[in-house]
């Protein structure tokens, strides 16, 4: 099995600031009038260079979604959603055009389980100039049970995880339709962090371009199974039905 593997630079991975855990320290992302290598803003929304370049043959971006530190996606507005997603594709897409990187991330790291390191909302832009595209994912990762479609976009519920338990995709067939992306992005997160377990403050989201169109995993985000690690076996939840007729009843009933 071929797979990816990437050099992680340990010595600057040990300055790297964290407030996630140390909730007293200070946080950098907050300090708007200091942040330096400002690649582009719109409002508060704004894409600079990452500082600490941990990834070896990369370039690495943070994408801050608000200058508010104690938010996160089901606080804002849905213009300001709808934003976000937009700029964040934008910057996502002339990346990946640019012909610079072999494969281009865009992703999300929320919570002490996420394996990110900055309790500041914000989403990452990562060039990679050695990692194959083809191997990070399967078509199969998104397919799942439907919630709900608005327009050419889809909200679903994995049956084939990549991982393990409640795993939601969005997957669509016009990229113009980018605000019910961040439509769906925002229940996703309402719900996984809100309604689907007591247990859960954690989750990741991850972008992909798969035949030149958006997909999109929301990953609620526990200790992860030591059966994935070990032997690479994904968990299935077996109250898939539920969970799909408890977002319906809690996002979409009143549309119907």
């Amino acid at each position: 099995m071929n797979k990816n593997v990437i050099e992680f630079n340990t010595n600057i991975g040990q300055t790297k600031p964290e407030t996630i855990i140390n909730i007293s320290a200070q946080c950098p992302f907050c300090d708007y009038e200091h942040l330096e290598n400002i690649i582009d803003h719109c409002g508060e929304l704004t894409l600079l260079e990452n500082k600490y370049n941990v990834l070896e043959n990369s370039y690495q971006t943070v994408l801050l979604e608000t200058r508010h530190c104690g938010t996160d996606m089901p606080d804002y507005s849905d213009e300001h959603m709808h934003k976000l997603i937009r700029f964040g594709v934008k910057h996502w897409f002339n990346m990946l055009d640019s012909g610079e990187y072999k494969s281009v991330l865009f992703f999300k790291n929320y919570g002490p389980q996420s394996g990110g390191s900055m309790r500041h909302p914000h989403m990452q832009i990562v060039g990679l100039k050695t990692a194959d595209e083809s191997l990070m994912y399967e078509k199969s990762d998104f397919t799942g049970i439907v919630i709900k479609k608005a327009g050419q976009v889809e909200l679903n519920v994995s049956t084939s995880p990549r991982m393990g338990f409640c795993e939601l995709n969005i997957t669509t067939q016009d990229n113009t339709q980018i605000d019910f992306v961040a439509d769906f992005i925002k229940i996703a997160v309402d719900y996984l962090m809100h309604h689907f377990n007591s247990r859960c403050h954690s989750y990741n989201i991850f972008f992909y371009r798969i035949n030149g169109l958006i997909t999109v995993k929301i990953m609620p985000r526990f200790p992860t199974s030591p059966l994935f690690l070990g032997y690479n076996l994904r968990l299935r939840p077996n109250n898939l039905e539920t969970i799909v007729s408890e977002m319906k009843n809690l996002y979409f009933s009143k549309l119907h």
